[in-house]
């Protein structure tokens, strides 16, 4: 296994971007935002590599600008994940969430049989380690408010907000 990471520019701000190379199979296994709750453990993210020059993080970057830009709905960049069965979970739910669609933490616990679970679904939430990729920007609090988010709560209205349909598509007048 073979760890590497890079800072990215975006119009978020600089994310530091993890890989890992097991057997063969490039992942990424991490994106963060500056200050995140939850950031890598130190000596966990490898030896720094340019963002230019590795296909996996050239990938991901031009995938994440015309993300940012409203150009793309979905990303081909392969994640790999390594948490608990119950984060695991959760995490796969986070990935199924569609662009444009926002869901809840007591929904996702509903969903898993047991409502009284949101809160460790939240925990589960705020552990993502795959920011935007997976995601967690599309949980939201029960009536609809903007919950915690590593990335900071700015992020996550943004992120809302240019996933967000026209007006007129929605069936808004503004």
């Amino acid at each position: 296994m073979t760890r590497r990471h890079t800072t990215l520019s975006t119009t978020l701000g600089d994310l530091l971007a993890v890989a890992e190379d097991l057997d063969g199979q490039d992942a990424l296994i991490g994106l963060y935002f500056p200050a995140h709750w939850h950031p890598p453990a130190d000596g966990t993210i490898g030896h720094h590599v340019p963002p230019t020059g590795d296909r996996l993080f050239t990938t991901l970057a031009g995938e994440l600008a015309a993300y940012l830009s409203g150009s793309l709905t979905t990303f081909t960049t392969p994640v790999r994940t390594h948490g608990d069965a119950f984060s695991e979970q959760v995490w796969d739910r986070l990935a199924r969430i569609p662009y444009g669609a926002t869901t809840t933490y007591g929904v996702i616990a509903a969903e898993f049989g047991n409502r009284n679970l949101a809160q460790r679904v939240g925990q589960a939430v705020g552990h993502n380690p795959v920011s935007i990729l997976v995601p967690c920007h599309r949980v939201v609090g029960s009536d609809g408010s903007l919950t915690g988010y590593a990335g900071g709560l700015d992020r996550k209205r943004t992120l809302l907000a240019l996933e967000s349909p026209p007006a007129d598509d929605a069936g808004r007048l503004f």
